[in-house]
């Protein structure tokens, strides 16, 4: 017999504040190359690439960058579209 899986619970006492906002953020992958992030982000965000290559760096040097901030429904369908392009993806509050 197997073990069952952990599950990671979200923490209750970690309250949702309705007034901060969310932020999409992109990781660091082993697949993507810099060139397609960054053209990524122009595509998706109309970011000029000065910015959009900011943004890249961050995610190369620092493992990770907010690329988009709004409601949590805007940053799940920003979300998506990054994952549709092949980015690893993730929401969370600011």
């Amino acid at each position: 017999m197997t073990a069952p899986a952990e599950l990671d619970l979200p923490d209750l006492d970690d309250a949702i504040d309705e007034d901060r906002p969310w932020v999409a953020i992109v990781w660091n992958d082993p697949v993507n190359l810099m060139s397609y992030v960054t053209h990524v982000l122009m595509e998706l965000f109309g970011y000029p690439r000065s910015h959009a290559e900011k943004l890249m760096l961050d995610v190369h040097h620092k493992g990770r960058a907010a690329v988009s901030s709004g409601t949590r429904e805007q940053m799940e369908h920003d979300v998506a579209r990054l994952h549709a392009k092949g980015l690893w993806a993730t929401l969370q509050q600011d």
